[in-house]
């Protein structure tokens, strides 16, 4: 099972601080803590510092834990702005890497090797010019500003704010513009074949004011308000909607058809854009969290899909199907019996799957999060160009997260799927690592709402695997479904890096794609857009995944009768979202502990 394991990884020796042979004197001694005290708490400035940063970028993050000067306001995303965030990180990011790591405190070395991770992915972005393609094959700032109409509107002043937010869409609006025609000069954009259709996105915002997103929370008011201030906020309202939002969206829209879209590049390669192969390989290491190359993980890929390949076919011959590979997912591909008649049903399934997968999770973990989860439809808005799941979480204490289900084209959502998509995005995947990180109140701010891909993504795809563990896909079919889960990951790392290193077309990777997964085709063709538009995000998944295998067989050899898988996924769990490194140093105390327990 273990076969193709990843590369050796540098693991962070906690041990490595102890260097000196001789007793220390008193005064040595004094030293040393002084030495030590002075390094954590400059780590403690540093952490401080680089929170500010974050909350001073993201006004809706900022408010949302508190800070009421950021009320009503819109992220800056002016040159200036942009300029002044890069360089205060660039200065943090020096001082984080003259710490002596060697001084700090166990707890601290990660929180030293998590922050200078982050700075050093925001300072990358900002020279590659991410900020130039605020869109994605997905969707784009445009859709993602429209949650502003979801807060909570429970006070006069929560309709002041939201009246800021709304008067200020032309200037975010005008901002991001700019970035994209800097994009467009300098050749930093979207491949234009991911942009089909993109237009939709935009268009689905241009409708009567009445029927605007932005408009509702103008319909609705809490009981205590009186009719006078119910009056006069619909009418500010719409006269908002009409005259500032909506022709926002119009313009934004013809910009797109006419100007944009039409110019945007048409090669599909990272390593085609500008300082292009230095980028691909820079996302490859930030996406898996080790030093691997592009080609390093093509080839692991390859071997993936050839193991995965191997057991798929077992379940083709139980089944007693009659013909070849690629017949069999036609089958699957084309009979109505897989399919949903009604997005109601695709929903009830979700629902029905993510209430026995609360039920087996007291069995497999030891601590639970408090925040509950609900389940619903990806906004009709993105839904067309959008993944078939995903999870959305809160920030805030009295909400819960959403596992969102994908109701567009239901004859292209196969119910075989569900099993695998559920355990991913809910429990115990996404919303259950992502509660309990966020629960981790002993962590600093920018650890409990960070997000590292290849552990969240990795945890993700293991949560499938874990429910093969607990009884879930028994019908054969469903099994299929997560296998051909586990092959998309797989075949991810073939096909990005064959698309971003390797020169390979979109119809290839497509064609890859297609003819080893029981993905249906418009799955297969949103997917391949979305590692296009992406680079090196696909790759999170099967390397975390491996990494954390390879990790609980280590740990079930090494402890044998006594392992606990509990204690193993509390322990997993403990620390929050980790590179992969750490993760390692993690399960190895873990298994030290439990032997020196025994």
């Amino acid at each position: 099972m273990y076969k193709y394991l990843l590369p050796s990884i540098l693991v962070i020796s906690l041990s490595a601080c102890q260097t000196l042979s001789i007793a220390p004197t008193s005064q040595t001694t004094t030293v040393a803590t002084s030495a030590k005290q002075s390094i954590n708490a400059q780590l403690q400035i540093a952490i401080d510092q680089a929170w500010q940063i974050s909350l001073d970028e993201s006004p809706s993050l900022a408010y949302s834990l508190g800070d009421l000067s950021a009320a009503g306001k819109l992220q800056d995303l002016s040159p200036t702005a942009l300029g002044s965030l890069n360089q205060r990180r660039v200065t943090l990011l020096s001082e984080i890497k003259a710490l002596n790591r060697a001084e700090l405190s166990a707890d601290d070395v990660i929180n030293a090797k998590i922050l200078q991770d982050q700075l050093q992915n925001s300072v990358d972005l900002y020279r590659y010019k991410d900020h130039y393609i605020p869109l994605s094959a997905e969707s784009g700032f445009h859709a993602y500003i429209a949650s502003i109409a979801n807060g909570r509107f429970a006070k006069i002043e929560d309709y002041q704010n939201y009246i800021s937010q709304l008067k200020a869409l032309p200037t975010y609006f005008s901002q991001q513009t700019y970035w994209l025609k800097q994009g467009l000069a300098s050749g930093i954009t979207p491949a234009k074949v991911t942009l089909n259709g993109f237009e939709t996105s935009i268009s689905a915002f241009i409708v009567p004011v009445e029927e605007s997103g932005y408009f509702k929370p103008f319909t609705e008011y809490p009981a205590y308000f009186s009719d006078a201030e119910k009056i006069a906020l619909t009418n500010q309202g719409l006269e908002l909607v009409e005259n500032t939002v909506l022709p926002q969206y119009q313009a934004f829209y013809d910009f797109m058809v006419n100007e944009y879209i039409p110019n945007a590049r048409t090669d599909i390669a990272a390593s085609k854009l500008p300082n292009g192969k230095e980028f691909y390989e820079n996302r490859v290491r930030y996406y898996t969290t080790l030093d691997m190359t592009s080609d390093e993980v093509h080839q692991l890929g390859l071997s993936e899909v050839k193991r995965i390949r191997a057991e798929m076919q077992q379940i083709i011959d139980e089944v007693g199907f009659e013909g070849s590979f690629a017949d069999f997912l036609h089958f699957l591909r084309t009979d109505p019996q897989f399919y949903p008649k009604t997005a109601e049903e695709l929903l009830k399934e979700a629902a029905y799957i993510a209430k026995k997968a609360d039920a087996m999770l007291p069995k497999y973990f030891g601590k639970l999060p408090r925040q509950p989860y609900g389940i619903a439809p990806v906004p009709a808005e993105i839904a067309p160009k959008y993944t078939t799941g995903r999870y959305s979480g809160s920030n805030r204490d009295d909400e819960p997260g959403y596992y969102w289900v994908n109701t567009y084209a239901l004859d292209k959502r196969p119910l075989y799927e569900m099993e695998a998509l559920t355990l991913h995005e809910a429990v115990p995947g996404h919303h259950l690592q992502i509660s309990l990180n966020r629960e981790l109140t002993e962590l600093p701010s920018f650890r409990r709402y960070g997000y590292i891909s290849a552990f969240g993504e990795g945890w993700g795809l293991y949560s499938e695997y874990l429910g093969l563990e607990a009884g879930f896909y028994q019908d054969p079919y469903s099994n299929f479904g997560r296998l051909t889960y586990e092959m998309w990951r797989a075949a991810r790392l073939v096909v990005d890096t064959g698309m971003h290193a390797k020169g390979w077309s979109r119809q290839q990777a497509i064609d890859f794609m297609a003819s080893n997964t029981a993905l249906s085709l418009h799955n297969v063709t949103t997917e391949i857009d979305r590692y296009i538009s992406w680079p090196g995000q696909a790759l999170s998944y099967k390397i975390g995944e491996l990494t954390i295998k390879r990790l609980r067989a280590q740990a079930e050899q090494e402890l044998g009768e006594n392992f606990d898988i509990r204690a193993f996924h509390d322990a997993v769990l403990a620390n929050g979202s980790v590179p992969m490194s750490i993760l390692e140093q993690q399960i190895n105390d873990f298994i030290e502990q439990q032997q020196a327990a025994l």
